[in-house]
């Protein structure tokens, strides 16, 4: 075990000032986000400041989790914090750098640099399982490659590990080198070259030799040989390197001399150093096909044996590089992480689990952790103090080691030696409204598990990406202006998304405020145990008890609405003034008081001591479109005289937002100190610009149903809409209009994606299914077809249906289940 770093050794590493030295114990692990924060009598806290947070803020969150060692920038957040032992820098990520670079310095093992525009966190994690039989392999978790993730990576590298493999991953000239700095890899992997960032790049050869500088002290790099800019910045970048490239079509060091696809499977044939070799692969999809001959030739250079090669290659398969959060069942969830099985990966999960469970008891399923390097019982006794750090309340362990371990687990559990030992004994009425964590190595088929969990109520999906809707949050907020706060609407379900769960991250992401449309919708997230500040847009003046009772906040429009929720709070024996929302119609005609009410509004509000103004808002009618631009400065004009009237009178001070999403960049002068936040937040904006910093969030997927042969002439669906005019194929997919997909889209007015293949609808849009013309797809029965997502983008299957983007993503049937997916 690492023994740790005083501050003294810190602060000698970072050339930074000691402002204080009051705690003695040793460092073990350097924490940089409060809500992740494990052991903190070990941690220390870097407070680094980002493009969207400051750490500083989080100073003292951090001291009331119990940690007592800091990097900071300045000395003012720990004048009131004692014991405390403080390292003042100049730069807190620099400083985390410079210690990552002494930390891998004290470990003189090989390791492996993988770079890339893509596959680089696939290759890193099927090279885990081929070489993992040898070595105590330290890796990067999930797809820590950047500036921060590197660093956090290369510091869980402990003294029982042998081996390293760590990813790299660029977005702009001159972050390579201090990658490079941290990883010292002495084996570089170079998967591809691709368009990712190029903006920020004065060539693709420009950019391939940024990437290269992974490997300016690596004995060799592996890299396909079909991109020439790889090639050639190699040969500059690292001359002393050994070149072993690859390739189907060049003369490269390792000719791929045959590669056939039958019945889902690969076979290739390598020749390397005069040698020839076969493998199987048990998949045909070209992306895996690469990943795994990157992975066959790093084994090749390593030493290994064809029939080692081959046998280990079977464990190979398409891996979920994401946690997915699925629909259990009796009114369970299920976190479904079943690819890997290590202690940083259990932590990122078991913070995935936390903070999706508001209310659910929390369980983990858990196989056993191999090649750890670590004795068993030392190796149990630390999970489980994380599961009680993490709050979890029953364990499952599934393997020999754990179920040998059992008395090293303080909290309810029970054993298992293998899957099937569980499966047999498994009862689904002992599951009732939990959050599990199924989290395995692959070889324990976890995935048997999380079938048997997860509710089959439907074969079509809606997925959301977590990460990309993260994304999307941090990029609004990099455009705020200082002060300003952020409201995000998660009404009609959260756009269709599932309340709870954007919700959820939401207030993970630490927004300012919600808002939704109706007080059940508020107070569904209340029950889900949400906290934030809830605005109720329409709420019913019936329903007034309610919102008290679950403290959600009023959007208050009319004198009619203003004197009713008044007589409410008084015969509530309210005894403390309570926060309203007031709506002002600056020109949208909708709902809202008139700018020439201010005067009677104001007369109203100073008769009501329980009447607190938490905000004041309009909406603009059209700030997407510049025709308009006069009218909406027209409306702003009248909101600030409004606002300002309205301040006078009162006393009061209150919120004021007009901006929705597109707003905030256009007419940034009018962000106030707060603006709303709604579709942007799901990866789509009006503006075309803006819309290329945005990632898209949901993808509608389903399978093929069935396969059917039409001859000429044969019709397909109600009212033979359509006749075959020659011999078709068709395929029957699991969805119609009854799950949003419009009817409008019948009859080759819309198109699925079928194996990268555009596949036009045939006959009328039915309720439960809609058939889709298959001809000339190589494709079977339970292919994956997508309706949405990264085929087919959301505004292009709006434009097919004839409507907008709201209206699709709201349009989702429940019944359609939701899925979840977090790295």
């Amino acid at each position: 075990m690492n023994r740790g770093y005083s501050a003294e050794e810190i602060s000698s590493i970072t050339k930074g000032k000691l402002f204080r030295a009051g705690s003695t114990t040793p460092v073990l692990h350097f924490a940089t986000d409060t809500r992740k924060i494990t052991d903190p009598v070990h941690s220390l806290f870097v407070a680094i400041r980002g493009e969207n947070h400051d750490g500083h803020h989080f100073i003292s969150d951090a001291y009331k989790f119990g940690i007592r060692s800091f990097i900071a920038e300045n000395q003012q957040p720990f004048s009131a914090l004692n014991d405390v032992s403080v390292i003042i820098v100049s730069h807190s990520l620099t400083a985390l750098q410079h210690i990552a670079i002494h930390h891998r310095m004290q470990h003189d093992i090989p390791v492996i640099g993988i770079t890339g525009s893509n596959g680089k966190t696939i290759v890193k994690e099927w090279l885990n399982l081929l070489l993992s039989d040898d070595q105590m392999i330290a890796r990067s978790p999930r797809s820590y490659n950047s500036q921060l993730g590197v660093a956090l990576s290369v510091l869980t590298l402990e003294p029982e590990h042998t081996f390293g493999l760590f990813e790299a991953g660029i977005s702009m000239p001159g972050e390579m080198m201090r990658l490079q700095e941290m990883i010292r890899p002495s084996i570089g992997i170079f998967t591809n070259l691709g368009s990712a960032h190029q903006e920020n790049f004065g060539s693709l050869q420009k950019k391939a030799e940024e990437k290269a500088l992974l490997f300016s002290n690596t004995q060799a790099v592996i890299y396909p040989l079909k991109y020439s800019e790889i090639d050639e910045a190699v040969k500059k970048i690292a001359p002393a390197a050994a070149r072993i490239s690859w390739s189907t079509d060049f003369n490269a060091g390792v000719q791929i001399t045959s590669h056939i696809s039958i019945s889902g499977k690969s076979e290739l044939l390598l020749r390397w150093k005069g040698k020839e070799f076969q493998f199987h692969l048990g998949f045909i999809d070209p992306a895996s096909v690469e990943n795994a001959i990157q992975c066959i030739v790093t084994m090749l250079y390593l030493g290994y044996t064809e029939q080692e090669i081959a046998s280990r290659l079977e464990r190979l398969a398409p891996l979920p590089m994401r946690m997915e959060l699925l629909n259990g069942i009796n009114q369970s969830i299920i976190i479904n992480d079943v690819y890997s099985n290590d202690l940083h990966s259990l932590e990122i999960a078991l913070d995935f689990l936390k903070y999706n469970s508001s209310g659910l008891d929390r369980m983990v399923i858990l196989s056993d952790i191999q090649q750890s390097g670590i004795p068993p019982q030392q190796l149990y006794e630390k999970v489980n103090l994380l599961l009680k750090e993490k709050g979890i309340h029953r364990l499952t362990g599934i393997g020999k080691d754990i179920s040998s371990s059992s008395s090293a687990f303080s909290l309810t559990a029970d054993f298992f030696q293998n899957t099937e030992e569980f499966l047999a004994s498994f009862l689904p009425e002992e599951i009732h409204r939990k959050a599990i964590l199924v989290k395995g190595a692959r070889i324990y088929g976890f995935e048997r598990i999380t079938e048997i969990l997860q509710d089959k109520t439907h074969s079509t999906v809606l997925e959301i990406d977590l990460n990309a809707l993260s994304h999307n949050l941090n990029y609004f907020r990099s455009l705020l202006l200082p002060g300003t706060r952020l409201m995000v609407m998660v009404k009609a379900f959260g756009y269709g998304a599932g309340a709870y769960e954007i919700s959820s991250l939401l207030e993970f992401n630490k927004a300012d405020y919600l808002a939704v449309a109706y007080t059940d919708e508020g107070v569904a997230l209340r029950k889900s145990g949400v906290s934030l500040p809830v605005m109720v847009m329409n709420p019913e003046m019936n329903s007034v008890s309610t919102l008290l009772r679950y403290q959600l906040e009023p959007e208050i429009y009319s004198f009619r609405m203003l004197h009713n929720f008044y007589q409410a709070l008084l015969l509530s024996g309210a005894d403390a003034a309570y926060p309203i929302h007031i709506k002002v119609d600056t020109g949208m005609h909708r709902l809202g008081f008139m700018p020439n009410e201010i005067e009677q509004l104001a007369d109203a509000l100073s008769q009501m001591p329980l009447i607190k103004i938490a905000s004041v808002f309009t909406h603009l009618a059209s700030t997407d479109e510049p025709l308009h631009d006069d009218f909406t400065h027209s409306q702003l004009a009248k909101f600030d005289r409004f606002c300002s009237l309205l301040k006078e009178k009162t006393g009061q001070q209150f919120f004021m937002h007009s901006l929705n999403t597109v707003g905030i960049q256009l007419f940034p002068s009018a962000q106030y100190n707060m603006v709303r936040l709604g579709i942007g937040l799901y990866g789509i904006s009006s503006d075309e610009n803006e819309q290329l910093h945005l990632k898209n969030v949901s993808s509608l997927r389903t399978v093929i149903s069935q396969i059917k042969k039409l001859n000429t002439g044969e019709s397909v669906g109600y009212n033979r809409r359509f006749i075959a005019e020659k011999d078709t194929i068709s395929a029957t997919i699991p969805l119609g209009y009854a799950d949003g997909l419009r009817r409008s889209l019948s009859n080759g007015a819309g198109y699925v994606m079928i194996k990268g293949k555009k596949a036009p609808v045939l006959g009328n849009v039915c309720m439960d299914m809609t058939m889709v013309d298959i001809t000339g797809i190589d494709c079977k029965e339970g292919d994956p077809v997508e309706i949405f997502g990264q085929e087919i983008s959301l505004k292009e299957f709006a434009r097919q249906s004839g409507t907008i983007v709201y209206e699709v993503l709201t349009g989702i049937s429940q019944r359609v289940k939701r899925i979840y997916l977090q790295e």
